[in-house]
């Protein structure tokens, strides 16, 4: 496969940009200010984020990235859509206000590249690249239906959360409860918590424990993560960096708070993404696989481990 840059143009002409540069700059910027785009400072539960008009969610990076703009402009709505769609929809979005990026990557192959494979008898190769698009959130907009406007209502966070609890048992992961530490255990596929009285409230304790099954969807019978690399390493800090993101995921389609374990590891975490544009694409595009795993329980999926 060819490699070389991903710069593409912005929409409607101008200087090429590096798309996976500006992601990653954005997102080098709030962890250097210590805030976490995947945990809000929020009293109320955040949602994920999804399309006003076609309720479809956002997924991989898209998911920080909107996470981040809707924190720092203190957006209510975790409701994002175009400048056009707003229009088709009989609103329209206020004059003055600046959208925000999000990102969508797929494949092409060239036409040279197709007569090439034909010629040769061998598979085209295709080519990555990035398209960047301007949402708006609902909040920006004005004139919207009230069945686009609004977010569906948080629910009320109880002492124990029975969809998560649930859906922790419908993995059957071998999941154990005890200690005074929370960890993966690749070698014996186990997870193991502190009890749930361990901990300041439950919404922490569910975190923990989908942050720690994150791991364990590495494991070679299931997604087949590399997890490799000792305590305090850059592959360990990666690993890391997919369950945190995993399960901020999964916390915010069930309605929990994210919170951070692993704070200590920021250096680390900045150091790769200085290092290396793509690696916030590869480890949200990974956490999201981890939680679509996990949360494919809840929606009654059957998952087959390999042999």
């Amino acid at each position: 496969m060819t490699k070389g840059t991903t710069a593409r143009r912005a929409r409607g002409g101008g200087n090429a940009r590096d798309l996976y540069a500006d992601v990653t700059a954005k997102i080098i910027a709030e962890l250097e200010q210590g805030r976490f785009p995947w945990v809000q400072p929020w009293d109320a539960a955040p949602t994920m984020p999804r399309n006003a008009v076609t309720g479809r969610r956002y997924s991989g990076v898209n998911i920080l990235l909107l996470w981040t703009a809707a924190m720092g402009a203190g957006y209510p709505s975790q409701s994002w859509l175009t400048f056009r769609q707003a229009l088709a929809a009989g609103g329209n979005v206020r004059k003055g206000e600046k959208g925000s990026l999000v990102v969508y990557s797929d494949r092409f192959i060239p036409d040279a590249e197709k007569a090439r494979a034909a010629q040769s008898g061998d598979e085209p190769n295709a080519i990555p690249f990035l398209k960047c698009f301007t949402v708006f959130n609902v909040a920006q907009c004005e004139g919207l239906p009230e069945k686009i406007a609004g977010d569906p209502a948080p629910r009320p966070l109880p002492e124990v959360v029975p969809e998560a609890e649930a859906l922790i048992a419908a993995t059957g992961a071998d999941f154990r409860i005890g200690g005074n530490d929370a960890f993966y255990v690749p070698a014996q596929d186990y997870v193991q918590v502190p009890p749930l009285a361990a901990f300041r409230n439950a919404n922490d304790f569910y975190d923990t424990a989908f942050h720690e099954l994150s791991h364990w969807t590495g494991g070679a019978k299931r997604l087949g993560r590399e997890m490799k690399g000792g305590f305090g390493s850059p592959e360990y800090a990666r690993e890391e960096l997919i369950a945190e993101i995993s399960s901020a995921f999964i916390g915010a389609t069930l309605g929990l708070v994210p919170t951070v374990r692993h704070a200590d590891y920021l250096g680390y975490w900045l150091d790769i993404l200085r290092e290396d544009k793509r690696a916030i694409f590869r480890a949200t595009a990974q956490a999201t696989r981890a939680a679509d795993y996990i949360l494919a329980f809840r929606e009654g999926e059957e998952r087959r481990e390999a042999a």
